[in-house]
């Protein structure tokens, strides 16, 4: 009932405005005036004031988003641990089983956050790229290029 009183008025004091607006014969801006303040009364007609109003003074609807902003936290956490450890559980039971001396089950691809996985030896080091040479050539290049 508040909301409504309250966007009546801001609704009545724009078109005052755009009414003054237009006495000046600024007419462009006086429509443009006119078009803004009656928004706030549209809102409270269509019932969307009421609707925010519910939204925001409801704490069921506050406790629904702290479990949606929890929920989220716990997935970037488990993705965290997940590339900390170094891929997925199948990327871990290959390495498992090529540590073993087993032949190691070839995986279809890499999770997109290891990387690692396919430079892994049977003795669960790893091996160096051969283009190791190559980049620091390259960097070392652009380096003497801006003097550094």
């Amino acid at each position: 009932m508040l909301t409504s009183t309250v966007c009546a008025a801001v609704s009545a004091a724009g078109l005052g405005i755009a009414l003054l607006t237009a006495y000046r014969k600024r007419f462009l801006a006086a429509t443009r005036i006119a078009a803004w303040s009656l928004v706030p009364i549209g809102l409270v007609l269509t019932g969307i004031v009421d609707w925010v109003r519910d939204v925001v003074l409801k704490p069921s609807v506050w406790a629904g988003f702290g479990v949606l902003a929890l929920s989220a936290l716990l997935f970037m956490i488990s993705r965290a641990v997940e590339r900390r450890r170094g891929g997925t559980r199948e990327d871990r039971r290959a390495a498992a089983a090529g540590r073993a001396g087993a032949v190691a089950p070839t995986a279809s691809a890499p999770s997109l956050g290891s990387g690692r996985a396919g430079d892994r030896t049977a003795t669960g080091g790893t091996k160096a790229p051969a283009r190791d040479a190559e980049d620091f050539s390259d960097i070392e290049a652009i380096l003497k290029k801006h003097g550094i």
